[in-house]
């Protein structure tokens, strides 16, 4: 028994050393790209005065807008309906004459408070992407002519991101690992097996909101709108952990 616990309690021991002996590295990988894909968000919005006609209309719409797409080459996995929503629109009673010898004489009629709906709105959002940069312009413009009564958002990303992610976090590795090797013989220490690893990073798309966007051309046959690609930049940054012998 005795020898047993010894053994339990040197094991106890290195583990203890082995986690607070330690010694941590950072280091970052960066990697910029010039985006391949373009990602446009745009809604479709139509009122009537009953649910029904309000779906039926706006499906008209979305096939309008669908075959649009289709059109500009653009396959149906890069199409994808993102939301739909049916909201009802309220209104109130027609207005009445205020009465005579009310103290509110600047006001030639008021609402009597009745509340009641009046119609419904649909609102259908989708996701497109367009693979051919050249097309985004184009495609920006006639999705308005086809019936999208919003363009929200049009950002640029990189397909195959993953791959530039693996070469950031090589980055990274050799980095913290440069850095470790510097130290260790700064610091006169021997440095033992890895004992953690930790990554983050920072890869976001490049987004033009809808407002910033020249949208004079949309429906009036104009120029049509500049949409600069830019570039993507992909970060990743590592810790990695030492155990010290």
């Amino acid at each position: 028994m005795l020898i047993i616990f010894l053994a339990a309690a040197t094991k106890q021991i290195k583990n203890t050393a082995t986690t607070t002996n330690t010694i941590s590295f950072s280091g970052e990988g960066k990697i910029s790209a010039v985006p391949d894909v373009a990602v446009i968000s745009f809604s479709i919005l139509t009122e009537a005065t009953t649910s029904k006609k309000a779906q039926d209309d706006n499906s008209v719409k979305s096939k309008q807008v669908v075959d649009f797409l289709k059109s500009q080459d653009i396959d149906d996995k890069d199409i994808k309906t993102a939301g739909y929503n049916v909201y009802p629109q309220y209104g109130y009673d027609k207005p009445l004459p205020v009465p005579l010898g009310s103290e509110v004489q600047s006001y030639p009629s008021y609402y009597p408070g009745n509340q009641k709906i009046i119609g419904y709105q649909v609102n259908q959002s989708y996701e497109a992407k367009v693979r051919d940069l050249e097309k985004v312009s184009a495609v920006l413009d006639g999705l308005v002519k086809a019936g999208a009564n919003q363009v929200n958002n049009l950002g640029f990303k990189i397909d195959d991101e993953e791959k530039l992610k693996d070469q950031a976090r090589e980055m990274a590795i050799n980095d913290a690992k440069e850095k470790a090797n510097k130290l260790r013989k700064q610091l006169g220490i021997l440095l033992g097996k890895i004992v953690n690893y930790q990554e983050g990073g920072y890869y976001p798309p490049v987004y033009l909101k809808a407002e910033a966007m020249d949208t004079g051309g949309y429906g009036g046959g104009g120029p049509l709108p500049e949409v600069p690609t830019g570039e993507n930049e992909v970060v990743v940054n590592v810790t990695i952990t030492y155990q010290i012998k």
